[in-house]
């Protein structure tokens, strides 16, 4: 009979994200096994490579998540609400995945050397797909004027993208500006061309 895992996949994974935010990719799995309190062994019994453990650490999970939510909205509420909404659950994100991401892009931003980029694709532009997704679905229910949703998406996820540059990868040298302040300030900007 086998033994019961005394450990569970999450905490090896936040052990590995704490490392690997300590350390970045050249971190060694012997120091991932130390702070989860396993042997390296476990470490590949669970993931098949440092890679694996890495894509995990990073836990780009979160994009489906944001996904879902803007599908399950899509034809409630007000439009705008909406997006407001959910582009600071975006900002609250950022804050958790922008140190991961530099990680990853320590080992590079050619995939011939850093085959990680592959698997998680573009995070960004990902972000802007499923924003895009959300502005068409919503004008063809007629709650927004018929606009380039492609265009519109990328000029939010730009916008945001420069807010968390200045406000979380440059400590100390941000704007100080509210991500509230902002998100709103923004759609005010925006919403005149996108109201029906």
């Amino acid at each position: 009979m086998a033994r019961p895992r005394q450990i569970s996949d999450d905490a090896i994974v936040a052990a590995a994200q704490e490392v690997f935010l300590e350390q970045g990719f050249s971190a060694t799995t012997a120091a991932i096994a130390r702070r989860a309190g396993v042997s390296e062994g476990t470490l590949f019994n669970r993931f098949a490579s440092k890679e694996d453990l890495f894509v995990a650490a990073i836990g780009l999970d979160a994009q489906a998540r944001f996904h879902t939510e803007l599908l399950e909205v899509v034809g409630t509420g007000e439009v705008r609400r909406n997006l407001e909404r959910l582009l600071l659950n975006m900002l609250g994100q950022a804050a958790d995945l922008v140190p991961k991401l530099m990680v990853m892009f320590s080992r590079g931003h050619d995939p011939s050397h850093n085959p990680i980029l592959m698997r998680l694709g573009d995070p960004m532009q990902v972000a802007a797909r499923n924003i895009a997704t959300y502005l068409e679905a919503e004008a063809r229910l007629g709650r927004l004027r018929p606009l380039d949703a492609e265009v519109t998406a990328l000029s939010i996820v730009g916008a945001l993208s420069h807010y968390v540059h200045r406000e979380q990868m440059m400590p100390g040298q941000g704007s100080g500006l509210e991500a509230g302040r902002f998100v709103r300030g923004l759609m005010d900007l925006l919403w005149p061309g996108m109201a029906p």
